[in-house]
């Protein structure tokens, strides 16, 4: 069987080459590679696939005489399929196959499967990293004193110092593999956790909301943890950010898309919100007159939430599982044609 490694300069091809010969030891493999140029080039929109590398027409001359592949970041475009006869199954090494054109690869027969939740915990520790940055501003902080190499006293100051997370009130939208973890890791904390997630069924670790109108009009500090999707487009924008109590926080390390970043800006300008984190934005990189970089208060990171060696390796783990399983003749554990 010849699988193509399709890895980039996150999820390596040693990483994934190491993951397949674990689990298929025993069985012929003959493995090729293309090095992808992620994240060092940003990902973006493919023809009609999302978040991809541009390099459709490097894929399809790798892909020749390949049954399998996987990857995280390859254009698996329409285009793309019809070019490769002999391909079986792509294994996708991230949440969601964003990557792959869903509807062509089911018209072709080829098995399209991801890595859902491998970087759940990596991305929650993260969101409270963030959480904590903009409550105690450390990132000020640093920068006056490594910087600026001031020892500035008014760090100290009743009106400039930061607030805790035990006793705060915390409200997380989304409760999915992220959110979940966030909950519980606030809860050791001593926050006092609030929930709204209408997809979500049972207990939740922390009351859950009524509306997400009523979340945030209790919430001192909100953290966005819902999928993107045409309903949670513009999620959060004015009239919702009007609804928390004055001074309140923001953190988002789940897709820029659900929070309107213009009245986040007016919303930090006018003092409604004291502080906010970003790790995603609704335009990646921000174009560089974005006000995110004027404006006060602002933490920003360039979308690492989910970048943690432990993702990468536990990313081609999983989709070296599927592989094997492929292999034996046995269902996948998340196939998505």
């Amino acid at each position: 069987m010849k699988v193509l490694a399709a890895g980039d300069h996150f999820v390596r091809n040693n990483l994934i080459a190491e993951a397949l010969r674990h689990d298929l030891a025993g069985s012929p493999l003959e493995l090729a590679e293309l090095t992808l140029p992620w994240p060092l080039e940003p990902f973006g929109k493919v023809a009609e696939v999302d978040e991809a590398s541009d390099a459709e027409d490097a894929l399809i001359e790798a892909l020749d005489g390949v049954e399998v592949c996987v990857t995280q970041m390859a254009p698996f475009t329409e285009r793309v399929l019809a070019a490769a006869p002999s391909l079986r199954m792509i294994a996708v090494c991230r949440g969601g196959p964003v990557n792959v054109n869903l509807r062509a690869a089911q018209a072709r027969g080829v098995q399209v499967c991801s890595a859902p939740g491998r970087n759940a915990a990596a991305t929650a520790e993260f969101t409270v990293g963030l959480m904590l940055a903009a409550l105690r501003h450390i990132p000020q902080a640093h920068h006056s004193l490594a910087v600026k190499r001031s020892w500035d006293a008014t760090h100290f100051t009743y009106d400039r110092c930061g607030t805790e997370l035990e006793d705060a009130p915390v409200g997380l939208i989304g409760y999915g593999a992220v959110g979940s973890r966030v909950a519980r890791v606030l809860a050791a904390f001593g926050a006092e956790v609030e929930v709204y997630d209408p997809y979500v069924r049972g207990d939740v670790h922390g009351m859950r909301a009524t509306s997400l109108d009523a979340l945030l009009s209790r919430s001192r500090v909100v953290t966005l943890h819902a999928r993107l999707t045409p309903e949670t487009q513009g999620l959060i924008g004015a009239r919702e950010l009007a609804l928390l109590p004055r001074g309140s926080v923001l953190v988002n390390a789940a897709r820029g898309g659900l929070l309107d970043t213009g009245a986040l800006c007016d919303a930090l300008d006018s003092g409604q919100l004291t502080a906010a984190a970003l790790d995603t934005y609704e335009q990646e990189p921000p174009p560089a007159g974005s006000r995110l970089f004027t404006t006060p208060g602002l933490v920003l990171t360039p979308h690492l939430g989910g970048a943690s060696r432990a993702v990468a390796r536990k990313a081609a783990r999983i989709a070296a599982a599927e592989v094997a399983r492929h292999v034996r003749g046995e269902p996948l554990a998340h196939c998505l044609t």
